[in-house]
């Protein structure tokens, strides 16, 4: 009895290693790890150039869906289960925000991509006719592409169980569409992408990073997520940071993909949600003074500083202002004021202003941590956790991932979790993929919502 007892925790001690090990290089990102491009820091000591005054808002992450591409049948049901969206109520949240930024002091907008739902023709149309509401009161617009925005095989309408690929866009047609959003403002435009660079402000360039890989998307296939730059839109990138040195002007950049790792082990689960080669690429920013990256992708509410010591290039550091999506609750935007080098940042939520006296945020917020919890029981079911387990390991990661989002996360808040009331096999899952839960409710500084920070 003893020997077979023995013999069964060793083969379950053997299968924990082994799913350890493929686990690792499935979703470690090791590989993606591995440098891609070759990097020309910037070794000049001179002092940064200072910020100018300026006001403006973020938003991103819009994922604007027309309903007039169907909203009834299991076909449509099936693509509200699969993610973390509002599709329904997109229209109205985006109605909202720009209702809320025509109130505001911003002298520009910036949106760092995924406009739609799926790259759907009629949905940028529609977004471009809110954003048209901002350019008419006399605010300038800066966007650039998402993964979801450009050639994308998901564009559809729907109607019962069925699903009908409908018109998307390309390249030259998103730069056509969004001409007069940063396009025809460009000041140079990269010849392999969709980047950008502008002046929003004197003495203030917005280098506009498009690095979304929508070219390897396939028709009939699945949309392409993760980064992709390559060494002639990375010379290209660098080159427009000397000239700004040159010419005395500050620079931030707007860029859909994470610069910095917002958490703990991010680059280990979702490395398809940060630049590639972030932590080079972030290097080499900071090294020409870029001290402030826009980013979204990730729809969460989170900034992260990175720090960079080097002989030659000093200390140097960014923050990456990571914004959450307008259509994943909590539905913030950000306010944006820069006085004398200090930027205040000042976040507000629209879900729970849009239906006021109804219980929509509360049912929102439910309906985005039952995907979430969703998607983390489907993966605990692939290592074979009993039903049990990964009920309430799931729900862990679900409250895990809504306090990420919604920003400033109070570990304080995070419910209890009891690894006694898991079977041995789900305490050695939970052991391996515990880091995300824990990762998560770890708040990297600085703040997240509301901060002032000092770009020296």
């Amino acid at each position: 009895m003893k020997t077979h007892r023995k013999l069964k925790i060793f083969l379950i001690v053997l299968a924990a290693l082994i799913v350890a090990g493929v686990g690792y290089f499935k979703i470690s990102g090791w590989a993606k790890g591995l440098p891609k491009l070759n990097y020309a820091y910037n070794t000049d000591t001179a002092a940064p150039v200072a910020y100018p005054d300026a006001d403006f808002a973020v938003m991103t992450d819009i994922h604007l869906y027309d309903t007039s591409l169907g909203t009834e049948g299991s076909a449509f049901q099936a693509a509200m289960d699969s993610d973390r969206k509002l599709l329904l109520d997109s229209a109205d949240l985006l109605d909202y925000a720009v209702s809320d930024i025509l109130q505001s002091s911003a002298q520009f907008v910036l949106i760092p991509g995924d406009m739609t739902k799926d790259g759907e023709l009629l949905c940028h149309q529609a977004v471009i006719k809110e954003l048209k509401r901002l350019t008419d009161a006399g605010k300038k617009v800066y966007v650039i592409p998402g993964n979801h925005d450009i050639l994308n095989p998901g564009a559809f309408s729907y109607s019962g169980d069925t699903e009908t690929p409908v018109a998307n866009v390309t390249p030259e047609e998103f730069t056509q569409l969004y001409a007069d959003y940063g396009y025809n403002d460009a000041l140079e435009r990269d010849a392999g992408s969709l980047s950008y660079v502008a002046e929003p402000v004197d003495g203030l360039w917005l280098v506009a990073i498009d690095d979304c890989r929508y070219m390897d998307n396939k028709p009939g296939g699945e949309e392409t997520v993760g980064s992709k730059i390559s060494q002639e839109t990375e010379n290209w990138i660098e080159g427009v940071l000397k000239e700004a040195q040159q010419k005395g002007k500050a620079v931030m950049v707007m860029i859909h993909h994470g610069v910095v790792e917002h958490w703990d082990g991010q680059h280990k689960l979702h490395p398809d949600y940060l630049a590639q080669d972030y932590a080079r690429f972030g290097k080499m920013l900071a090294s020409y003074n870029v001290r402030v990256t826009f980013t979204g992708h990730y729809h969460a509410q989170d900034i992260t500083e990175a720090a960079f010591t080097d002989k030659t290039l000093g200390d140097k550091y960014l923050y990456d202002i990571e914004t959450g999506a307008l259509v994943t609750a909590p539905s913030p935007i950000r306010h944006i004021s820069l006085r004398d080098g200090v930027m205040q940042v000042r976040s507000e939520t629209i879900i729970d202003k849009l239906h006021p006296g109804t219980d929509f945020a509360q049912t929102s917020m439910a309906f985005v941590k039952a995907n979430v919890v969703g998607e983390a029981r489907k993966t605990l079911k692939k290592y074979f956790v009993s039903d049990k387990d990964a009920d309430y390991i799931a729900d862990a990661v679900g409250d895990a991932f809504m306090a990420h989002y919604a920003g400033d996360e109070d570990p304080a808040q995070r419910p209890a979790f009891d690894t006694a009331k898991l079977s041995l096999w789900g305490r050695i899952v939970y052991g391996m993929e515990g880091y995300v839960v824990d990762g998560l409710w770890k708040d990297l500084p600085p703040a997240d919502n509301n901060v002032d920070l000092t770009l020296e």
